[in-house]
């Protein structure tokens, strides 16, 4: 829809289109010292405010601080908004604001036919495009002919909007990216008074800061308001979503205000030993940030520190969990199977990014699902599930502690970067529907043995200190009912048997698997963690277009649900998209004899719908 509106220049007006659209996707860009996640991170902030769904990809480089202008320097944040539901932070962007060449020649690739890019006209000086490896300015060479180019001198801009306030050259510079939100709040009928706001409260303590980035926002959505580049601006209208309250949560966020909610739930204190690695340092971040809670939080020297010091507070009374991503899940492993030879409820989060080794640090990957299920010595299961949304790591923070104290065990937790670091609207749920998940302490001596089981195969927890109730606990196979070190033959046997069995039998309290799409399909597109929403949505869209499909995704990886087997043999065919080269494929075959096609994606990057849904199509006219 088109509505011509009138803006005021201070000279006179101009006539604007007002189109309404109903989703957009916007990517900022720029040096790793542009201010691009926070950039992107108030645009999100106040699109959310505006009642849109949205969906959010921030992309930074490992590097600290990379040499500025150079290629793999560039910091970039996605954001898609919506009217609608929406599942992931969009395929191609609508708009790209490209603060430097390099930032321009990284991006253009992914933004669509035709549309827009804001770039900073002062950053493309001979300097800059030398070490973007441009050998003419793209501004010049008719290279962006098909998409719409609005040259913007932002620098020159923000110094002239900042002359006289008392910053230095580099200080004035820095606001850049907060005339560019303006810009983009101007050209998407955001508001400006949210960001005022946190200017005011961020940089309070520094009045001349505070004042040069609320002149640059202005700045920035004045000239979008004056210039006679612009004759289009876009409105999206609120999504029509669920009744509730929301607020905007990356996936770290979540899944720290899960971990709280489990502890009330369980009614228990709750601990976290951590040693920061990327990305998972936020949940450390944010649970350390809650001192009113009976929660403690240790940052630890190293990753086996951190995970040891978490089994002792299991081992004291309190719900533990560790943090970390792949790397340190390899040195966390010898403690795992020291909590699965005690018994003891520990939840291990894992956030998952590119590997081996140190790998791709800041990008996201599924590579760690044969580590979490098979990554130990000796025979020696535990609990595997996975979040698929940022807001859904809140529940599956919850579902991991439910697990661990009712089975006695200790679970693994996969998120990774894209969920982490991405963030979704979050309905808050009411206190009194969330579920007990409390289990008691063993307080009888007359009935206490350490190793005794009960219906979930379960041993008692007993706290230390409590009368009559001493018992020894360790690394050595511990003897059936007594708990006394055995090295027995048939003792052993009986430990590992009844240890499997009491992993296989969470089957029992999980759901079962669920199924999105054409009741008579034939194909299944089928996944796990954060490919959840490019899955749903390229199954949203081939169902649109008349093709019967199906979407099958897992949350519960070890032990799968009971009919998991049932559901897949529906199908003739089975696609399964995975940031790794197979490996939810691979289980599926050695537990079910079930074959499968893989779409196989190692890039740091997540799935995009097109690519599912191009894949697919392909995959049923095969059939």
């Amino acid at each position: 829809m088109h509505t011509t509106i009138e803006t005021a220049d201070g000279k006179g007006k101009k006539l604007v289109d007002l189109i309404e659209l109903d989703e957009v996707t916007v990517r900022f860009a720029g040096d790793s010292g542009d201010g691009m996640q926070l950039t992107g991170s108030q645009f999100t902030s106040t699109t959310a405010l505006m009642g849109n769904d949205l969906s959010t990809l921030p992309d930074y480089p490992a590097e600290i601080r990379a040499p500025a202008g150079t290629l793999y320097g560039v910091s970039g944040f996605q954001l898609h908004f919506s009217n609608k539901d929406i599942h992931t932070p969009g395929d191609k962007p609508d708009m790209l604001v490209a603060m430097n060449p390099a930032a321009l020649k990284v991006n253009i690739k992914d933004v669509r036919e035709g549309g827009a890019i804001i770039v900073n006209t002062d950053a493309f000086d001979a300097k800059n495009l030398k070490l973007a490896k441009y050998a003419v300015s793209p501004l010049e060479d008719g290279s962006l002919r098909g998409y719409k180019l609005f040259e913007v001198p932002i620098t020159k801009m923000v110094t002239t909007a900042l002359e006289g306030i008392g910053l230095s050259m580099k200080e004035i510079t820095r606001s850049k990216n907060f005339f560019a939100l303006g810009l983009c709040y101007w050209m998407y009928n955001r508001p400006m008074e949210p960001t005022l706001a946190w200017i005011k409260e961020k940089f309070g303590k520094n009045p001349m800061i505070a004042e040069g980035n609320e002149r640059a926002l202005r700045a920035g959505y004045n000239y979008g308001d004056t210039t006679e580049i612009f004759t289009s601006r876009f409105e999206v209208k609120p999504a029509k979503l669920p009744a509730g309250t929301y607020r905007n949560v990356t996936g770290n966020e979540a899944t720290a205000i899960g971990i709280l909610a489990a502890c009330e739930l369980a009614k228990l204190p709750g601990f976290l030993g951590s040693y920061p690695i990327t990305p998972a340092s936020e949940i450390l971040h944010e649970l350390s940030s809650h001192k009113n809670f009976n929660f403690r939080t240790f940052q630890a020297e190293d990753e086996i520190a951190g995970i040891c010091s978490a089994i002792g507070a299991a081992f004291g009374g309190s719900l533990a969990f560790t943090n970390t991503s792949g790397p340190g899940m390899a040195l966390k492993q010898e403690a795992i199977g020291l909590a699965i030879m005690i018994e003891l409820p520990l939840v291990i989060v894992n956030v998952q990014r590119g590997g081996p080794s140190t790998g791709l640090p800041t990008k996201p990957e599924q590579s760690d699902l044969f580590q979490a299920i098979l990554g130990r010595n000796g025979e020696s299961p535990l609990p595997v599930i996975a979040a698929s949304s940022p807001a859904n790591c809140f529940w599956m923070a919850i579902e991991a502690a439910r697990i661990a104290l009712k089975h006695m065990t200790p679970v693994v937790l996969l998120t990774d970067g894209y969920l982490g670091n991405g963030s979704e609207p979050w309905l808050l749920p009411k206190a009194e529907n969330l579920p007990d998940i409390s289990i008691p302490f063993a307080t009888d001596p007359e009935t206490y043995k350490p190793y005794s089981r009960n219906e979930h195969l379960a041993r008692p927890w007993a706290v230390p200190g409590t009368p009559g109730l001493e018992h020894r606990i360790g690394g050595l196979e511990k003897k059936h009912i007594d708990g006394t070190v055995n090295y027995e033959p048939g003792n052993h046997q009986f430990m590992t048997d009844m240890r499997a069995a009491k992993v296989k039998k969470v089957q029992d309290s999980i759901p079962e698997q669920d199924i999105f799409g054409s009741e008579d399909a034939e194909f299944a597109l089928v996944g796990w963690g954060g490919t959840y929403g490019a899955i749903r949505a390229a199954t949203e869209r081939l169902l649109a277009a008349g093709k019967k499909v199906a979407h099958v995704h897992i949350k519960y990886l070890n032990p799968f649900p009971k009919n998991l087997e049932q559901v897949l043999r529906r199908y003739k065919k089975l696609l399964i998209p995975e940031n790794n080269l197979g490996q939810l494929a691979f289980l599926l075959r050695a537990n079910y004899m079930i074959d499968s096609e893989t779409l196989a994606k190692v890039q740091g990057l997540p799935f995009v719908p097109s690519e599912i849904e191009v894949a697919a199509l392909k995959s049923l006219e095969s059939m």
